[in-house]
């Protein structure tokens, strides 16, 4: 079982809410993800701005700047919830919409590129070394391509 929630706390993203639930369920049905694999998640996707997103990078990741996205999947075992997965996946608008301009993409391009990749933290992939960027890369360019998205690298 695969549930979003969505929370909105910024004036950019109430007129993209529709479109995001939309790119949303699309992104989840990618074979590629795997989200059919006897696990339950539970994900709040919350659409945020500039301010809190820095916040939330320097008070978690210790960096003072502001970040497109971040996610965060929880660490906490309980033996009654062994299958689920609890995750909260943070989107700033502001970053999304001045770094899509930058690289000649369309906004929600961006943003479907941002889920993926996020979505693929959430099953546990990570970027700390080359070799596994590499591998989230490689699946992310397969994922957009199959959502008629061109490769963003």
């Amino acid at each position: 079982m695969i549930l979003c929630q969505y929370y909105c706390n910024s004036k950019h993203w109430p007129r993209r809410v529709y479109k995001i639930k939309t790119i949303c369920n699309k992104v989840i049905k990618q074979k590629d993800l795997n989200f059919k694999n006897y696990k339950n998640y539970y994900m709040n996707i919350i659409l945020t701005n500039n301010r809190e997103i820095q916040n939330l990078n320097y008070k978690y990741k210790n960096k003072k700047k502001v970040t497109d996205v971040l996610t965060f999947v929880s660490k906490i075992k309980n033996n009654d919830y062994n299958k689920d997965i609890l995750c909260d996946i943070f989107f700033s608008a502001e970053t999304i919409g001045r770094d899509a301009a930058n690289n000649d993409t369309k906004f929600y391009d961006h943003f479907t590129h941002l889920l993926v990749h996020s979505f693929l933290h959430v099953k546990g992939f990570n970027h700390k070394k080359i070799k596994d960027f590499g591998i989230m890369k490689k699946i992310e360019i397969k994922i957009l391509k199959n959502l008629g998205i061109s490769n963003p690298y």
